[in-house]
């Protein structure tokens, strides 16, 4: 059965409410080529709904990185946790930054995220180093 696309009223929802940046890693998507993706935190397979209470915004990496996972190891305590949801969490209580642009997680929650979405790729560290060497990052 054919499952159906999210609605352009909602997909504007969601990009106003995520204020046009990744829910995950923080990236704008002003500065990036590909459109970001509207993510369903619970997956469709899941029997997660298209409601703006399910929905994300996530940068093209992050989206394709999470796919359907809905839970990780943390790598510090060895138990599976639930990944972060930008509906449920605060991102700040589950995350910081380093002295390098780099993604820390500060939770069980933060830590097994960083990891499953792999939050700190090589190229998405070097995005955020420019931005802010231009004054556009990290996000207010």
């Amino acid at each position: 059965m054919r499952r159906a696309a999210v609605s352009a009223r909602l997909a504007r929802l969601v990009r106003q409410r995520a204020g046009d940046r990744c829910e995950y890693c923080q990236l704008p998507q002003q500065w990036q080529e590909s459109t970001f993706h509207i993510d369903h935190v619970r997956p469709r397979f899941a029997r997660g709904r298209s409601l703006v209470e399910n929905l994300a915004l996530a940068c093209v990496g992050c989206s394709l990185k999470k796919g359907a996972q809905t839970s990780r190891t943390d790598p510090a305590s060895g138990e599976a946790v639930r990944l972060f949801n930008p509906r449920l969490d605060e991102w700040k209580e589950h995350f910081t930054w380093d002295g390098h642009w780099r993604i820390v997680g500060l939770s069980p929650i933060g830590r097994a995220t960083v990891i499953a979405l792999d939050l700190n790729r090589i190229r998405l560290v070097e995005i955020r180093r420019d931005l802010a060497l231009l004054g556009r990052y990290p996000p207010q």
